[in-house]
């Protein structure tokens, strides 16, 4: 089964590309061939799987469900593969378009800067550091699963509040929800 789902991001927020643009930010986004941010299958798949081990932890899930969306390591160390498939997260189709038509996309972004600062409230030499981060947005994107695992995914994504880089410090809070 398909399930859809949107990600509205409430706060700016910052998947990493692991690359930097030397003077203009250290750390940028994640991007497409037309300059648009997108949240990659493989981290929608980590931040599911990481909300489910939290909830296994207070028994509100059970490690079957897990072992079905995500695979498990076996007794003889051999690995079973989830039956689930995680896509890219992206912007709606009519936003992508109107967005690229218009050459839009650097409106997109901004850049945050942050530094340490030492105990009598000076910046440490060498520490300030430039993020470019996402204006809030709606993404949307799909997961394939067996159609019993439905319900658990949407208690996952409940379970996420915040995605991304320095989601711990106030970036990328989101709330997912299931359209189809």
């Amino acid at each position: 089964m398909t399930v859809k789902y949107k990600i509205k991001m409430l706060s700016d927020w910052h998947c990493g590309s692991g690359l930097d643009s030397g003077a203009d930010a250290d750390l940028l986004v994640i991007k497409d061939e037309n300059n648009l941010p997108y949240i990659p299958g493989k981290t929608i798949k980590g931040l599911l799987r990481d909300a489910l081990l939290d909830m296994l932890d207070v028994g509100k899930v059970e490690q079957s469900a897990l072992d079905t969306l995500f695979g498990k390591v076996n007794e003889d160390k051999s690995t079973s593969p989830g039956k689930s498939s995680f896509y890219n997260a992206e912007l709606p189709a009519v936003e992508k378009n109107e967005i690229v038509m218009n050459s839009l996309s650097t409106h997109l972004y901004r850049n945050v800067a942050s530094t340490s600062i030492d105990e009598k409230g000076v910046a440490n030499q060498g520490s300030l550091r430039t993020m470019e981060v996402c204006i809030p947005m709606t993404l949307e994107g799909e997961i394939e699963c067996p159609v019993d695992q439905k319900d658990i995914l949407e208690k996952a994504m409940k379970w996420v509040r915040h995605l991304g880089s320095s989601r711990n410090r106030g970036l990328g809070r989101c709330q997912w929800t299931i359209t189809a």
